[in-house]
């Protein structure tokens, strides 16, 4: 991950223009200095993630920048604070809190960030290169697209933006995360008819991540039921239920990830004191003795006794062990 956050006045200015010197024209629109800008960068897959948050200002592209050549990619851009406005010939659009766009970096354009407020416009982008999108693109050389934030796909794409900001986001999954992404912002500009067929699977994929993630931030609540779970992602049952089905159902997979939590905190140094039965009880088992039979099924051995090992474990070595180096040990014995 690479951060700048030259932040303020001329300098900052000057450093952003020596950054983009071969990419476009910067044009502040506030005194030199009242000028700020943060931006952070990250490389995932075959991806680039890019979080700016800047004062007014426009980005002007020529046709010599694009003669120059060094940027032939698409960005999928999410606006989370201010307005963008993106021009291309006669083609143009505009993005508010929510909405996300599709622009070309292959043509001649212009791009304005404010915010009515005075504050800094944030816009976070995905760029793909044009070898990624292209394919899925109906028209792929003068591709735009639009999507209100009330739209679902648009709340889908928003929740992968931070999904793929996490720290160690595992890459296999982030690569199909964005080609499931890469699918869904092709049909809202006009995609292929393959592409088109595939997008279903793309939806299910993105909505089934989204609904992982919101499940392992709510292990320990009671809110993991089937009406919550539709309401939240306005999905129907039978979709909710048809999502699970390789994980052997939504109600077994919950019961996993419950599972696998009640492990890492038996073998965490910081939760030896915890009681068993107030970690069944907050990791929403009926009973003690349910959650005891529950986990020795999957582990083969009771809480009490992964504790046992996991202290052992730490006389022995002097640290901590980890889930696969404890699930090792137990499957090697």
């Amino acid at each position: 991950m690479v951060a700048n956050d030259a932040e303020r006045g001329a300098g900052a200015l000057r450093q952003l223009r020596e950054a983009t010197v071969d990419i476009c024209d910067v044009i502040p629109l506030t005194a030199e200095e009242d000028f700020r800008v943060t931006t952070v960068t990250r490389m995932t897959g075959n991806a680039l993630l890019v979080d700016s948050s800047v004062t007014a200002l426009e980005y002007d592209r020529t046709p010599a920048h694009i003669a120059r050549g060094g940027l032939d990619h698409y960005h999928i851009v999410l606006c989370l604070r201010g307005e963008m406005w993106f021009g291309a010939g006669r083609r143009e659009l505009t993005l508010r809190p929510g909405d996300i766009g599709l622009v070309d970096m292959a043509v001649p354009n212009r791009t304005v960030l404010r915010d009515a407020t005075g504050a800094r416009a944030r816009m976070m982008s995905v760029i793909l290169p044009r070898a990624l999108l292209a394919p899925r693109l109906a028209h792929p050389d003068s591709a735009m697209a639009f999507l209100p934030a009330s739209h679902p796909h648009a709340r889908l794409l928003a929740s992968q933006f931070d999904a793929l900001w996490r720290p160690e986001p595992d890459a296999g999954g982030a690569e199909a995360t964005i080609v499931a992404m890469a699918d869904i912002i092709a049909v809202a500009a006009g995609c292929t008819a393959d592409t088109e067929h595939g997008a279903e699977g793309a939806e299910r994929h993105l909505y089934l991540a989204m609904i992982k993630r919101h499940i392992a931030a709510h292990l320990e609540t009671p809110a993991l039921t089937v009406q919550e779970l539709c309401q939240r992602f306005e999905i129907s049952r039978a979709t909710l239920y048809r999502l699970f089905e390789a994980d052997g159902g939504l109600a077994h997979y919950i019961q996993e990830q419950r599972l696998n939590r009640a492990l890492m905190l038996l073998i965490a140094p910081a939760a030896q004191g915890r009681r068993l039965i107030d970690l069944a009880v907050d990791l929403q088992f009926s009973s003690d003795s349910t959650f005891v039979r529950a986990f020795r099924q999957k582990f083969g051995l009771t809480p009490g006794e992964v504790r046992k090992r996991a202290e052992a474990w730490l006389r022995d070595t002097g640290t901590a062990p980890t889930t696969d180096n404890l699930l090792h040990q137990l499957t090697r014995r």
